[in-house]
């Protein structure tokens, strides 16, 4: 197998405007993308951080109706009843 002269400096410059090409599009391409998933992983871990909130939010409330009902008992629904009874008194 004969190899022209001519290959080795037209290789040479194929890897150098390959290397050029990889400088100049590719690598800020990579940069931008990277970019683009840091923001998009802070709005996630923001996201996160917000249900965590909500969620810590809810279950104190949920301790709280647990607390009003296993104090309380049978007796939170009478006043419940006893509260829809009651027709507002006219004021003379």
């Amino acid at each position: 197998m004969h190899i022209s002269p001519l290959l080795i400096p037209i290789l040479g410059i194929c890897c150098g405007l390959l290397a050029i090409f990889g400088g100049v599009f590719v690598k800020p391409w990579l940069k931008l993308r990277e970019r683009q998933l840091e923001l998009e992983a802070d709005k996630v871990a923001e996201k996160a951080a917000q249900y965590a909130a909500q969620t810590e939010r809810l279950e104190q409330r949920v301790r709280v109706l647990e607390r009003i009902v296993t104090d309380r008992g049978i007796a939170v629904a009478d006043e419940i009843e006893k509260l829809r009874g009651d027709e507002p008194q006219p004021l003379n």
